[in-house]
């Protein structure tokens, strides 16, 4: 009896905090509903976005980057390839030659004296079958201090002389012991003067320069040519610790030569991978990946979107399509696209893309919803468990 006392008493009191539970469960989808878009990963872009500039917990308001957010239509477009345009490499430092060779040191020569063949004994012997590629061609070979050793001449000073140079001075000193000298000087062997090529090309390595002026198209020759993972757009030719950006496809759109770079004695031409100038595609699409630029290293927003897909046609919105851009020392910038009309896509073809830009697809309300109530249901479940079992 006692016992059904108390089960008395205690029933009204559970009823009552039941119903009290279940009225806030019914209120939990409107509440959830109200706050989604306030805390649902992937939320809007708002005009204009801001980005912390300070690291210090104690920056405030004061301390935020504007970051507008552009449209992207044809007067943007227009605009940023002009920009693109003025800002391109002025080529004339680089298609000048810098007149005719000059002898070097570990440059070989071969000087012949006509009529004297006791003076052929100076070049020296060099049996075909132990030649190796890294040794000198029968010459004279030019000391590291720019001299060189002739018989009955002595040593002569040929460093930064022409062949004709050094030719005037040898009859001029041989005339001393012979009777009107005939001598020949040419260049057996360039090793003075090279240039570096490294990267993506089918024989990297050093190419030396002769007497003929070496082209950036006689380099890449001699280097195998370029291999279908290079990027033409962004090869890069560091000289006297500058470096400039060639683009080989923008050259030739426009008219202009590559042929018409010489390259000069210590210059390194390094030929990137497309893959170091892929673009971050992310969000509501079907492949999330990087984009790699094609073979002319041009990546539009279409061909990127393409690579990863396409949108995902259940869960994206294509009316929040964004590109966010502002690499390493660069102004950072977001464009803005709505892609819900078929029209956009034209937009998106002419869109150039430029290395590490991050594409981002946001996500529809009932994705966004339905992401914010798995994330609630959990501890929902946890907390009607834990009052059950306390009651």
């Amino acid at each position: 009896m006692n016992v059904l006392k108390q089960a008395k008493r205690f029933m009204p009191r559970c009823a009552f905090d039941m119903r009290r539970v279940g009225i806030l469960i019914a209120m939990l989808p409107v509440c959830v509903t109200m706050s989604a878009c306030g805390v649902a990963p992937g939320m809007r872009m708002q005009q204009p976005a801001t980005l912390p500039v300070s690291t210090s917990s104690a920056s405030t308001d004061d301390d935020r980057l504007q970051v507008p957010i552009a449209d992207i239509n044809l007067a943007l477009i227009t605009r940023l390839r002009e920009d693109a345009r003025k800002a391109s490499l002025d080529w004339t430092g680089l298609t000048r030659a810098h007149g005719a060779y000059t002898v070097g040191a570990g440059d070989v020569l071969q000087i012949t004296v006509w009529d004297h063949p006791e003076l052929a004994a100076a070049l020296g012997t060099q049996s075909q079958s132990s030649a190796r590629a890294a040794d000198a061609p029968p010459g004279f070979v030019v000391d590291q201090d720019g001299t060189l050793q002739f018989p009955f001449v002595g040593r002569i000073q040929v460093a930064g002389l022409q062949p004709e140079k050094i030719q005037m001075i040898l009859v001029k000193a041989l005339s001393k012991s012979y009777q009107s000298p005939q001598v020949t000087v040419r260049i057996a062997s360039f090793r003075a003067k090279q240039v570096f090529i490294e990267g993506e090309v089918h024989a990297p390595g050093s190419q030396q320069i002769n007497d003929i002026p070496m082209t950036l198209y006689d380099a890449i020759g001699r280097a195998g040519g370029l291999a279908s993972t290079a990027d033409q757009s962004r090869i890069a030719l560091v000289r006297d610790g500058v470096q400039h950006e060639i683009n080989l496809t923008e050259m030739t759109a426009r008219g202009e030569s590559p042929s018409h770079i010489v390259l000069q004695n210590g210059d390194v031409l390094r030929v990137p991978a497309r893959d170091e100038s892929g673009v971050f595609i992310m969000g509501e699409v079907n492949k999330p990946l990087s984009a790699v630029p094609m073979k002319s290293g041009k990546l539009t927003l279409s061909d990127a979107l393409s690579q990863a897909g396409s949108l995902n046609s259940a869960s994206a919105d294509a009316a929040q399509l964004y590109v966010i851009r502002g690499g390493e020392g660069k102004e950072p910038q977001v464009f803005h696209l709505d892609a819900t009309s078929p029209v956009a896509m034209v937009l998106a073809n002419q869109f150039d893309l430029q290395p590490k830009d991050i594409v981002y697809v946001d996500g529809n309300g009932l994705v966004r919803f339905s992401r914010v109530l798995s994330l609630l249901l959990p501890a929902i479940n946890a907390g009607l468990t834990a009052a059950i079992v306390t009651k």
